[in-house]
């Protein structure tokens, strides 16, 4: 019996496709410089400003790099965490870091986490967790790699959650399943996308 999925899955499939074709376009030398455009727009956001506690994530080399905020906000002694896979319950879960070459290590998908000294960082406690996709739209839906780690990560983010992409990677719309999470902003490195509805409220 067909329920529905198999279109709204074969739909997600054909616009990752599209999309990761954009993305081809773009050079790694454009890739740091639209990197740089993005950090900086960030960082004059209030969002960002009156962060205590950010969950940050190890940038692939079709996403956007923001190691370098990470590091300002480490040496500002904020609290800083990465997502962490946990074979036990096969979800991610946010970990502290207080030096990231030291603390973190390839993981699961070959993708740099906090090694297993690294405290887990309760997700009601982030003021903002910035969120790679694939793609994104203007009314906070974000596009995956398909596994749905992320999204049941967030699920348990009371703080502010901010997608962050390459302008390539904004859509006219993503197909949405009820377990995706919808997010408050988007930060490219050109646009600063918010996104109508509740604000979380920083301290």
């Amino acid at each position: 019996m067909n329920n529905g999925s198999a279109p709204l899955k074969m739909t997600k499939k054909e616009l990752r496709a599209r999309l990761r074709e954009r993305l081809r376009g773009v050079t790694a030398a454009r890739r740091e410089d639209l990197s740089a455009q993005a950090r900086g727009l960030l960082s004059r956001q209030r969002v960002w400003r009156e962060a205590g506690a950010i969950l940050f994530y190890a940038a692939l080399a079709d996403e956007l790099d923001l190691r370098p905020l990470l590091e300002q906000a480490l040496a500002e002694g904020r609290s800083v965490a990465l997502p962490r896979f946990v074979p036990a319950t096969g979800l991610y879960e946010a970990c502290q870091i207080g030096d990231f070459a030291r603390d973190c290590a390839p993981g699961k998908l070959g993708i740099a986490e906090p090694g297993a000294g690294c405290p887990a960082f309760p997700l009601n406690r982030l003021d903002l967790a910035l969120v790679p996709g694939v793609g994104f739209d203007a009314a906070g839906h974000r596009l995956g790699r398909g596994r749905g780690y992320y999204d049941r990560l967030l699920a348990g983010v009371t703080g502010t959650r901010c997608g962050v992409a390459f302008d390539e990677q904004m859509a006219e719309e993503i197909p949405v399943e009820p377990h995706d999470m919808v997010l408050n902003c988007i930060i490219t490195p050109t646009r600063w996308v918010e996104i109508p509805g509740p604000r979380p409220i920083l301290p």
